[in-house]
This record gives C-alpha cells, structure tokens and sequence, in this order.
C-alpha cells in the first residue's frame, strides 16, 4: 500500500513554477541532498534544489539523502534546470528534472520530498508558486508514511544549521536496528522492503528482520 501511495504522489503533474526556458545540463558532482553541481553551456554551475530543503551532512538522515540525489540522478547523468533565482551565495536555485525508471521525466525536487528525503522550504517557498500544493502535499504523504527523515526524531535542517538541535534529536544506536549496523532502520519501523528505504548494498548481520539480505551473503538490497 506503502508503494502505491508513493507512486500516485510522484506521477502528479507538476506545474512548471518558474518563467525561463529549461537548460540542458550534466551532472558533475553531489555535494549533498539539495546541492549539485553541472555543467551547463560550457560553465560549471552550483545548483541549489529550489523549495526544499534536505539534512545537513552533518545531521541524522543526510548521508541517506545525499546519496538518494545521487540515485535520482548519478553523476554523468543529463538534467534539465528551470532556473527561478538565485541566493545568498550566489548559486542557481533551480527545479531538476532528471528521468524516471520509464524515461519519462522526473522533477527531483518533488520526488525528494516524496520519499522522505528532504523537507518543504517554507521560507522560500514562493519561489515555487505553480508546484506549491504539489510540494506541500508530496511532504505531508512522506511524513504520513514515517518515510526517510520522517522515521525517527529530527529536526528541520533550517535549525540544524542555527545551532537549535539537542543532541536529543540525533537518534541513539540502541534505536537502531542492530542487524543493519552501518544505517539506521529504527526498531519500531514496519515491515520494509528494499524499495522502502534509500539505501543499497546494506552489511547484514544476525537475524535481518525486514529480509534485506534474501540470498543470505551479508548484502541486502543489492544493485
């Protein structure tokens, strides 16, 4: 039911939020779960995920939203950005769109926050006047399903970075669960499968409660 829910919220149709004309792109780098970096009409180019906003590198669930954006769109990979403005630091703040397992187009952006990898941006959130509905509801769906940064205790990645998160709010490895000692699946977590959780290549020991791991070499979710 899980994957039915999400699968009806990625395949919205997304209103394009932003006046200029798409430019073609490739993927060079991922510095994190809302950062990119291109290379666009001969100029490599920071890309800052506009409306969202996705763990610190530092912070509980960043490591597993960095390497999400990089699966959504490996590096080498062609993108389109819908530029809409640019910020503090003088990167493009843009809409991304990779494609889908189909070949069909894929707005990141959304599907980031769909899978529980990335929060709604409430504060720049006008830069995506014609998606906003979209991105507010794709967000409420991944924190309904307890997805990704939604699973255990956090915070917004806006008061991580201000210095407001507790150490509390970085979830003990005794609520992990200790079969998959490399990431945090928590204990209380429902039945998962593989294409529940932003992970690949998972180490597997004891008893694999959610059967990752179904050819029992120690590698769960592999590809």
């Amino acid at each position: 039911m899980k994957r039915l829910f999400l699968a009806l919220i990625i395949t919205l149709i997304v209103r394009n939020s932003a006046s200029a004309n798409p430019v073609d792109a490739k993927v060079t780098a991922i510095t994190d779960g809302d950062t990119l970096t291109v290379v666009a009409q001969g100029q490599n180019t920071t890309i800052r995920l506009a409306c969202i906003d996705a763990p610190e590198s530092q912070q509980t669930g960043g490591t597993e939203s960095t390497q999400k954006l990089r699966q959504l769109i490996p590096i080498g990979s062609t993108v389109q950005v819908v530029p809409v403005a640019r910020d503090q630091y003088n990167r493009v703040v843009a809409v991304v769109f990779g494609k889908d397992n189909k070949g069909g187009n894929l707005n990141v952006n959304l599907q980031m926050l769909a899978e529980g990898q990335a929060v709604v941006y409430q504060e720049y959130l006008s830069n995506c006047p014609g998606s906003r509905q979209d991105l507010l509801q794709a967000e409420a769906f991944a924190k309904d399903m307890a997805l990704g940064f939604w699973s255990q205790t956090n915070c917004l990645p806006s008061e991580f970075r201000k210095g407001n998160c507790t150490a509390s709010t970085q979830p003990p490895r005794n609520q992990c669960e200790a079969s998959y000692p490399d990431i945090c699946i928590p204990i209380q977590s429902a039945d998962l499968n593989c294409g529940d959780v932003p992970y690949s290549n998972i180490r597997v020991v004891g008893d694999d409660p959610h059967g990752f791991d179904g050819d029992n070499d120690g590698v769960g979710c592999e590809g």
